[in-house]
């Protein structure tokens, strides 16, 4: 029985796979069927039904197209022409989506920039999207104004959904897209454009610095829009519920396409509440969330809310899905359905889970290897570096091995393309030259995985200077550079670090600093300069930083001792939810943090 079992098992998979490849099939480099026609074709198939839900308001098909051919003829009658790159800055709202779809209607790139930004951080993504216009959330003048002095060019800021604030200089964006007529423009103006040209730029921490700007083609968009419908079984009577933030692939696009591809809706949350999110899903009516795993273990920690089960989700789509925190929030919630999956938005790798092992975030079968891009190959965490064999060339890791995923890159397969950044020289750092032979080219993903021997690959963490908290990833350069932008902080070591009970690591840095420092001021300067999420946790303060002999720091150790003032013989503080500002992290409060008594 559990022979027959098994080869059932593997039947479904087969089939399933199939079945999505089907979907995509069509989807070429050359071809001039382009996102927008891909929506619009929904659109003309599915007008009736609602589209999207926020709140009491809702949106057919029908209106969602309306709104979009208006802000497409907005676009027009402020002069952009297809090509230039209009940024979108604005919450999770209604009428998000159709903001990018308007634009790419007429062959204009949407710039989708992170809301939580402000300051240089804001204004260095804006001037890397090369963007004309930016359509700013009146909810976020404040941050676009602290921007403002750091933006290169003449960009220029429109006020949208809310009015015009009388101390800031923009346009009243409600009022020029109310006067713009609701028929679709001319498809000529994007009738230059090809599957393989950019559609949209999303943006990336990478592996270092700044946040990067990354292309995605006509071909990708499609890939994303349509590549969950199949495993998560969507169609027209599904509801997805989506409290992610819009300007992120996985809710922005994958979510997105798997609802509207099918006729479905989407109901959007302008942000995610652990005490109101039960509420909403019933409301909406859902039958799917899109989840990161972040988010699974706030709502598995929250007390019990009385319509956590009361709901119709019957499928959760998403990534970052630890294996205990899967196995208990199905358990506790009712949930019949799960698909994990991994993927970069710049990368030409993708995993997906949709009948596996919890925990796992894909899988590549020995009999479909040559079918997929993807490989594991051998690396040394210590040196930083990856193992060769003696031919010269990269080794593949042994089942149960931990090494870097990589995807090979196949110009002529439209699948296994890497369109990279906006930044060459950041693109050709990501990827390996003759790896498994000569002149071969793969996407380094800085991710580390590792497959089971029936395929199953799972996720062990990320390599260098990234770490993820809070569902984000966080530049260890970027929090470096705000810290050392502070008077009294002479050199910051910044590193991820883990915490019991948490998914990811937490922001720890090693400071060198004055004797006086102003914990109190440095916390107010930090949170004036980066978001939430990349705000330290811990601090350390050191004498000394130590380097290697290029003067790079070394982390190692740091990583190792974290914050246990056990082990730690320099001055200890941590970010305090309550008291808002670093506190010595004492024995006490360790052992809060450590026994989950202090929410970080």
């Amino acid at each position: 029985m559990g022979m027959l079992s098994n080869l059932l098992k593997e039947l479904h998979y087969i089939r399933t796979v199939k079945r999505l490849l089907a979907s995509v099939k069509d989807i070429d480099a050359d071809s001039t069927f382009l996102v927008p026609d891909e929506l619009e074709r929904a659109v003309d198939r599915f007008s009736g039904n609602v589209a999207f839900i926020a709140g009491e308001r809702r949106w057919s098909y029908k209106e969602f197209d309306a709104y979009a051919n208006q802000v497409a003829h907005w676009a027009l009658s402020e002069g952009c022409t297809a090509g230039d790159t209009v940024a979108v800055f604005v919450r999770n709202r209604l009428e998000y989506v159709a903001l990018w779809f308007g634009l790419s209607k007429i062959g204009i790139i949407p710039a989708l920039i992170n809301y939580q930004l402000r300051a240089k951080a804001l204004a260095h993504c804006i001037n890397i999207s090369d963007a004309k216009f930016v359509i700013v959330d009146h909810e976020l003048i404040a941050e676009w104004s602290s921007a403002k002095p750091f933006i290169e060019g003449d960009v220029k800021g429109f006020s949208a959904f809310g009015g015009v604030d009388p101390k800031v200089d923009m346009a009243d964006f409600d009022a020029l897209i109310g006067t713009q007529m609701l028929t679709r423009p001319d498809r000529s103006h994007r009738a230059g454009g090809i599957g393989k040209d950019t559609f949209m730029k999303m943006f990336t921490s990478g592996t270092t610095g700044l946040p990067k700007a990354a292309k995605i083609a006509h071909t990708r968009g499609q890939y994303y829009l349509r590549g969950f419908a199949v495993p998560a079984k969507a169609g027209p009577k599904d509801r997805v519920m989506m409290v992610l933030p819009l300007y992120h692939a996985t809710g922005g696009l994958c979510g997105v396409g798997m609802a509207l591809t099918k006729g479905g809706a989407v109901i959007v949350s302008p942000k995610f509440s652990v005490t109101h999110f039960w509420d909403e899903v019933v409301a909406g009516g859902a039958t799917m969330i899109m989840y990161v795993g972040e988010l699974c273990r706030f709502l598995l920690n929250a007390d019990p809310h009385p319509k956590e089960r009361a709901h119709n989700v019957r499928c959760i789509v998403g990534n970052g899905l630890g294996k205990s925190v899967w196995e208990d929030f199905v358990e506790r919630f009712g949930i019949e359905h799960v698909v994990e999956f991994y993927g970069a938005t710049e990368g030409n790798i993708s995993l997906m889970n949709f009948e596996g092992p919890p925990g796992a975030v894909g899988r590549i079968p020995e009999y479909m290897r040559a079918k997929v891009n993807g490989d594991l190959i051998r690396y040394d965490v210590e040196t930083g570096t990856h193992i060769k064999g003696p031919d010269g060339f990269y080794m593949r890791t042994a089942v149960g091995e931990i090494g870097e995923l990589i995807g090979e890159i196949r110009p002529g397969e439209t699948r296994f393309r890497y369109d990279g950044y906006e930044n060459k020289k950041a693109s050709d750092k990501k990827v390996l030259h003759n790896v498994m032979k000569k002149g071969d080219m793969w996407f380094r993903t800085g991710d580390l995985l590792w497959r089971d021997e029936k395929g199953y690959y799972y996720f062990a963490d990320r390599i260098g200077d990234t770490y993820r908290w809070k569902a984000e990833n966080v530049s260890t350069g970027e929090v470096a550079a705000a810290l050392a932008a502070y008077d009294g902080v002479h050199q910051a070591n910044v590193y991820g670090v883990t915490v019991p009970g948490y998914d990811g690591r937490a922001g720890m840095a090693s400071l060198v600093a004055d004797q006086d420092l102003d914990l109190a001021k440095l916390h107010a300067h930090i949170c004036d300069a980066l978001p939430n999420y990349a705000r330290p946790v811990f601090l350390r303060i050191s004498p000394e930083t130590e380097t290697t002999s290029t003067f790079k720091y070394k982390k190692t150790n740091l990583v190792k001792d974290g914050f246990d003032p056990a082990l730690v013989n320099d001055a200890l503080f941590v970010n305090h939810p309550d008291k808002k500002t670093y506190v010595k992290l004492g024995k006490v409060l360790f052992k809060k943090i450590h026994n989950g008594d202090l929410k970080l």
